[in-house]
């Protein structure tokens, strides 16, 4: 080994013993002849003092240093003298009086300083991956991927799981989000894909007989990417074989349990509060809410059907009750959003969510309602809106009058980029919840047909299959997510073993058997020898690793993310191949110039 310490260990108890450090420069420092410098490496910084007795050679290497030379440095542990102790470092009692230095490899000029408090840009940072991964908070957030995936092994070994493996390469099926293909030169004109989900081999895995599986398995989606989303991600899966829902939410309420206890030092009180999709929609207008602060939405569709104000009113009113006219209290912010900073967040909503905009009232020191729009509202409608949100002196009001799903959006926004702007939000909490009982099918507009919500495996809550043929929007699905801090962390369901139930809902897809053999003909063939009840979930490592951290941003806890374009800025991938590679897959690239 070239070196008999990290340079993060020593501490007052090693005084006296003779190491050898090796690791990354990280300053180089001249006081008054006597030269120090921070070595790094990943388990943490230690000072190496040069005096003269090291003679001039030795001093002259040192004075040559650059930031992240890589060298080797053999001496003594002794304390720091009296005053110059770090209590920032754990290593900050202590220092190497240096007996030799060598150089094991010089850099060039860095584009950025590791453990500069000035963050470069997020494009230079992933260029240059190699030297941001030295970054202590990237450090740490490997670190904490490392433990977390580590208790969750150790969490399902204890539980009688077993881990598998399934393929990379398999068939391309039909799963909601677009596939990464595979040509195959063997079978030229025939495509592997990549997996969306190991869903249907785990699936196969309960048939077989191994009732508790679960695997870190690695998922693409050729999809639009954002700060929470990958091309390429990482999901805890599960299966498990005669339970129901219940036993699966039982079984991520003790992980969590687990995982905050020993990575983060801290206790989640159980059970972990449940909510119906329906409850979450109504309540927060999203069904991953963040539970963290209040502000919750409130229906105000009776009062405004009875306004003179055409905005409320037609909304209230559109057919088949599809209108909501709906609005958040924001506690005590009137005097904190000027007229102007009401305009942006107009504009803001009609851009992002192609809302009409959005209504407002003040609520003066007298407690009434102010408005540009007050005066198309009798006293006792504004009364009954004043009532109905619980408003105060000094609150801030906000309405969104149009379809549910867009009242839904515009809040949720609203709601989430306020608590942001008005500080609402505790960094430090954990918040969890499930939400349970999502709609079974969802009706495409573009296509005039229903499709599946999470995907056609998923059984329907048994209450609710008397309505598969007169009011499928009725059917509630054995579906449930877990949700942390307003993002969801996980999702799983119950899934369909009864052929007879699975050919009913292929029928309201309007799937023919045909279709669904050709796409899930192997698992429909397996399901007919013996299947068990059987269902499971899936936890999204990388989202759940960037809450631990306390990150906003997915690609700084994976070791080597792809940007928002799905491309490699380190590597150059996507890029482009030889003209040979193409032909021994018999492909041809249409208005596009190679370089063979």
């Amino acid at each position: 080994m070239l070196r008999t310490k990290t340079c993060g260990e020593l501490r007052k108890e090693n005084v006296g013993e003779f190491v050898v450090l090796a690791g990354w420069v990280d300053a180089v420092r001249d006081h008054s002849g006597i030269l120090f410098i921070n070595l790094r490496d990943r388990y943490g910084l230690t000072q190496i003092v040069f005096s003269q007795g090291v003679g001039n050679e030795q001093l002259d290497l040192v004075r040559s240093l650059h930031p992240e030379d890589v060298v080797q440095v053999s001496g003594v542990v002794q304390l720091r003298p009296n005053g110059i102790v770090n209590k920032k470092m754990l290593t900050g009692e202590i220092e190497i009086k240096s007996e030799q230095i060598t150089v094991l490899n010089r850099t060039q000029v860095v584009p950025f300083q590791p453990t500069s408090p000035e963050i470069p840009a997020e494009e230079m940072r992933l260029k240059y991956r190699y030297i941001d991964l030295r970054r202590p908070v990237m450090q740490n957030a490997l670190g904490l991927r490392h433990r977390i995936t580590k208790v969750m092994r150790d969490y399902f070994d204890e539980l009688n799981f077993v881990e598998v493996e399934t393929p990379v390469l398999g068939k391309s099926t039909p799963e909601g989000a677009r596939d990464y293909l595979v040509p195959s030169r063997v079978s030229q004109g025939e495509f592997y894909a990549l997996p969306q989900s190991p869903q249907l081999y785990k699936q196969i895995l309960m048939i077989a007989g191994y009732d508790r599986y679960f695997q870190i398995a690695r998922c693409f989606r050729d999809e639009d990417l954002r700060a929470d989303r990958q091309p390429e991600f990482t999901q805890m899966d599960l299966e498990m074989s005669f339970v129901d829902m219940g036993d699966i939410i039982e079984t991520i309420n003790s992980l969590m349990v687990r995982l905050m206890r020993e990575v983060l030092g801290r206790e989640l009180q159980l059970p972990i509060p449940q909510m119906s999709y329906d409850e979450a929609m109504e309540r927060f207008g999203h069904d991953a809410p963040d539970l963290r602060f209040g502000m919750e939405l409130v229906d105000l569709t009776d009062i405004a059907k009875g306004v003179d104000f055409r905005v409320f009113s037609d909304a209230a009113s559109m057919e088949n009750g599809k209108g909501r006219v709906r609005a958040i209290n924001v506690k005590g912010a009137a005097e904190k959003y000027s007229r102007k900073d009401i305009d942006n967040l107009n504009r803001w909503v009609i851009e992002q969510f192609g809302a009409k905009g959005v209504a407002w009232f003040k609520v003066d020191a007298e407690g009434k309602l102010v408005s540009p729009i007050s005066k198309n509202f009798s006293e006792e409608q504004l009364h009954q809106i004043s009532k109905r949100l619980c408003a105060e002196v000094g609150d801030f009001l906000l309405f969104s009058a149009d379809s549910f799903g867009t009242t839904c959006k515009v809040l949720n926004g609203l709601r989430r980029r306020l608590a942001v702007e008005l500080g609402l939000i505790d960094a430090d909490e954990m918040n969890f919840c499930w939400i349970v009982h999502f709609p079974m099918f969802d009706w495409d507009e573009e296509e005039k047909r229903w499709v599946a919500m999470h995907h056609p495996f998923t059984a329907p809550i048994k209450s609710d299959l008397c309505f598969i043929e007169t009011d499928p929007d009725k059917i509630r699905a054995e579906a449930y997510d877990l949700v942390l801090n307003g993002f969801e962390v996980g999702g799983g369901t119950i899934r369909i073993h009864d052929s007879r139930v699975q050919s009913q809902v292929f029928d309201l897809l309007g799937l023919s058997m045909e279709t669904a053999k050709s796409q899930f003909g192997f698992l429909l063939e397996a399901l007919q020898f013996g299947a068990p009840p059987h269902g499971g979930i899936a936890l999204g490592l990388d989202r759940l690793v960037m809450l631990f951290a306390g990150l906003d941003n997915i690609r700084d806890c994976i070791a080597f993310p792809k940007t928002t374009k799905a491309t490699d800025l380190m590597t150059g991938a996507p890029s482009k191949v030889a003209q040979k590679q193409l032909d021994e897959l018999a492909i041809k690239i249409r208005n596009s110039e190679l370089d063979t």
